[in-house]
């Protein structure tokens, strides 16, 4: 008789077998009761709602919600192709918010279904699918991402309503930085005699420095007769580079973020006013400062260490190759190699209070402190050493956060960007916001990038002759809270307060 372990072994060979064929959601009839019921006894399996599921992890916490926001989009893909066809698609609001690379999910999600109910269907954690019986993308239209059916970019454009610019600023600007020229869109316009839009498009190429292509518009749709009213959609004008016509939405949404959330911040920090201390006193803070650092650094994580551990890792009597104990220990390698990064960090806030640029260095050194935290680590073998390697070849998910980041690909678009804006940018207030935010928003590496984007503040913090700041294990709750603002609602003015006050309390 099989025992109850090579029972669940079976059941998790069916569903391997379902995930291997790219099963996101699984329906009740795609596995039997017995297995079903036993992968969700075990946690493997979780359900959204009758009669169907989505593979999780036993790990996971009653009410965590990461399970369900990495499997969201998939989900959504494969429920709504089985329940109409291809008889669906998401609304033209929607469809932009995607082509503009914003994958966050959103508490409802519009679909437009041919025979759609005007019903709401509710889903895990407050989110839901709201569908309404509208014409939907089809044929020249249609742009099919991911298994999701969505209007084209120039068709969303020209439906969504003026208020969508207002709304959501980044996503649009970003859809039209997206179009080196008016040739495709201008076509969908003539044809369909669209002057209303004709005007707003035209007034919001304009107002994002592509003067071009909004002549274009006005000049195309006066020779075809067509009465056009040029009007500025958005609340305020900001210029997006296209040098080199960038094409990538990841590219023009952090130069975007970059540039609308300056101001707050600016008005939010308190300006820098540096401390008078010279070089090694500095650096003597910061030795001082570094076993609570680490502590709430590696806590907030989720290591468990303790200032015990930490001093043990620093006086050198670590021995994983000796001590048992100490091989065993994953949080001790964590703790080793936040020593050895944090030592690669302090040489690089050396050089620049020296007088070096801190962009400049921190691009330089940013790959040295990532391979020393993690080095101890692919030393045990619990890592591979491919980690080392550099930027994420694979998706990564932030724990219980709707903000899903960007993929593989548009990570290695976006970090030269980013460090670009680092080396632009003349405000030591807004490097230090915003270096970390962007940061932690691209998230570019497999693991670490909130020790990295903590380290990158420091070094800004630094460069500003400001002191070292700890963010403490007490103040995850907020501070996580002030990332998901900034990443899911564009609002940054909470983790500039955050960061602001962490800074004056010390």
């Amino acid at each position: 008789m099989p025992s109850a372990a090579e029972k669940l072994a079976s059941s998790l060979e069916e569903l391997e077998a379902l995930q291997s064929k790219g099963a996101i959601a699984i329906r009740s009839k795609d596995i039997s009761r017995t297995h079903r019921e036993r992968l969700v006894k075990a946690g493997f399996l979780k359900e959204v709602m009758k009669g169907w599921y989505i593979p999780s992890r036993p790990d996971e916490n009653t009410g965590e919600s990461t399970t369900w926001y990495t499997s969201y989009w998939g989900f959504c893909a494969q429920y709504l192709s089985d329940r109409f066809a291809d008889d669906w698609s998401l609304s033209p609001e929607q469809s932009l918010i995607l082509h503009a690379g914003d994958t966050t999910v959103p508490a409802q999600l519009l679909i437009r279904a041919i025979k759609g109910g005007n019903s709401k269907t509710d889903l895990p954690h407050n989110t839901s699918l709201f569908e309404t019986r509208a014409t939907i993308a089809s044929d020249e239209t249609l742009e099919i991402v991911d298994g999701l059916r969505l209007f084209s970019i120039e068709d969303a454009l020209i439906l969504v309503p003026e208020v969508f610019f207002q709304n959501h600023p980044t996503e649009a600007r970003t859809a039209l930085a997206m179009m080196p020229d008016a040739s495709r869109l201008l076509g969908k316009l003539l044809d369909g005699g669209h002057t209303r839009a004709a005007g707003r498009l035209a007034g919001a190429f304009r107002s994002i420095g592509s003067d071009k292509v909004a002549v274009e518009i006005l000049a195309a749709m006066k020779a075809a007769s067509h009465d056009v009213r040029e009007i500025n959609p958005f609340k305020q004008s900001i210029v997006v580079p296209t040098a080199g016509r960038v094409t990538s939405p990841h590219v023009h949404r952090i130069r975007l973020k970059w540039e609308s959330m300056r101001a707050d911040v600016i008005e939010v920090f308190p300006k820098a006013q540096p401390i008078a201390n010279d070089i090694e006193a500095y650096l003597k803070q910061i030795d001082e400062i570094y076993v609570t650092d680490a502590y709430h650094s590696l806590s907030i994580e989720g290591y468990r260490v303790s200032p015990e551990l930490i001093e043990k890792v620093r006086s050198g009597t670590w021995n994983p190759q000796e001590d048992e104990e100490d091989r065993a220990l994953r949080d001790a390698l964590a703790a080793r190699g936040y020593w050895e990064a944090f030592q690669s960090v302090k040489e690089s806030i050396r050089v620049v209070l020296e007088g070096a640029d801190a962009s400049e260095f921190a691009e330089r050194d940013l790959s040295d402190w990532y391979r020393n935290l993690f080095a101890p680590s692919v030393t045990a073998g619990i890592l591979k050493a491919s980690q080392l390697a550099g930027y994420r070849f694979s998706p990564v998910y932030i724990r219980q956060s709707q903000h899903v980041p960007m993929s593989p690909e548009a990570v290695r678009d976006c970090m030269p960007v980013f460090f670009e804006l680092l080396r632009e940018e003349e405000n030591p207030v807004v490097r230090i916001v915003l270096g970390h935010f962007i940061f932690v928003f691209i998230h570019p590496f497999l693991d670490g990038n909130g020790r990295i984007a903590r380290f990158l503040m420091n070094v800004m913090m630094a460069a500003a002759g400001q002191p070292w700041t700890v963010i403490k294990v007490e103040q995850r709750s907020a501070y996580m809270t002030a990332l998901e603002a900034a990443s899911v609602k564009g609002d940054i003015r909470p983790l500039a307060a955050f960061l602001a006050e962490t800074r004056a309390a010390l």
